[in-house]
């Protein structure tokens, strides 16, 4: 039980793993705050109509909140080595909890754009108070008319209300505007509380000490970045290779030149070999030596995704 325990902890460490994912978490906040008070000036325009308020409103906050999350995870290497993991290998190779715990993985980082979106909304309030003004109840206001219901409420939020229903107006917008506020400072407040317990959980329950998981994300920004440009410059002197091959030459600018003469390609990676180093990657040690990433893993010539006799697993999943 202890170890089920010990092994579900780490893998807490799912979430803000380096320096440059909170970055980019505050980058993403900062550019759906731009986002949500451009929607707010340029598209947000109450009914004001009972029914339609609640609907719109509602949709204000959700839709755009909901179309960001799906944008999230669809841009997390997450999904797609998860993806290519499962198309390739199944997750036979994963405990319970490393797959429930990737997801939420995809998840937490994918949920930062909505978030964001609805404490913007809730701070602002337009949109609680357009969806809520046509169920203030009348009664809860002091001396209001007996005549007017929620058709004339549905009217607070565009100020097209009878003059002597003015006080009232401002009153329920008050009200709602508080109440809307309130509940944007509290998701601020669980949002703060749980992130500060994951990085808590993840830094107490992390196999590596904290050295060694930044050389591991120094390496893995390294490894990536390389691939990169690597992959771009072999793949430009392969395309180079062929259609000279096709056409008797091959029209090249000066740098081209001297990256087909400096980096001679002779042939293509194989299939194999492109889907050992694809898919969701959980730290491990061989013979007491780390590995670092699937390409490590594959350049060591470790086969195989499990844990083996002579092999460690840490279950500590890359960011």
């Amino acid at each position: 039980m202890a170890a089920l325990i010990a092994e579900n902890f780490r893998f807490l460490s799912l979430f803000f793993k380096s320096k440059d994912v909170m970055i980019f978490n505050g980058l993403v906040a900062l550019g759906t705050v731009g986002s949500e008070e451009l929607f707010s000036v340029v598209a947000f325009n109450c009914p004001c109509s009972p029914a339609r308020n609640y609907i719109y409103g509602l949709a204000a906050i959700g839709v755009p909140a909901l179309a960001l999350f799906l944008i999230g995870v669809i841009w997390n290497n997450h999904t797609w080595n998860l993806v290519a993991e499962c198309h390739k290998r199944g997750t036979k190779n994963f405990s319970a909890a490393a797959t429930f715990l990737l997801f939420g993985s995809i998840m937490g980082r994918a949920a930062v754009a909505p978030v964001t979106w609805s404490v913007i909304s809730l701070l602002r309030g337009e949109a609680y108070i357009c969806a809520l003004s046509e169920f203030v109840r009348p009664s809860s206001l002091d001396k209001f008319p007996a005549e007017y219901g929620a058709d004339v409420l549905a009217r607070f939020p565009c100020k097209d209300v009878p003059a002597n229903l003015t006080k009232f107006r401002d009153e329920v917008t008050r009200r709602l505007r508080y109440e809307s506020q309130l509940f944007g400072w509290l998701l601020i407040g669980i949002v703060a509380v749980l992130i500060f317990l994951t990085k808590c959980l993840k830094h107490c329950c992390s196999p590596l000490s904290y050295r060694q998981e930044a050389y591991w994300a120094q390496y893995r920004s390294n490894e990536d970045k390389l691939s990169r440009r690597t992959a771009e410059v072999h793949s430009r002197i392969l395309a180079a290779k062929n259609v000279k091959h096709f056409f008797g030459f091959v029209a090249l600018d000066k740098e081209e030149k001297e990256l087909v003469q400096e980096f001679p390609v002779e042939g293509v990676q194989p299939s194999p070999q492109w889907n050992a180093i694809t898919g969701v990657y959980i730290y491990r040690e061989n013979k007491g030596f780390p590995l670092y990433s699937r390409l490590h893993k594959w350049a060591k010539g470790v086969e195989g995704n499990g844990p083996s006799p002579e092999g460690h697993e840490m279950l500590f999943l890359a960011s």
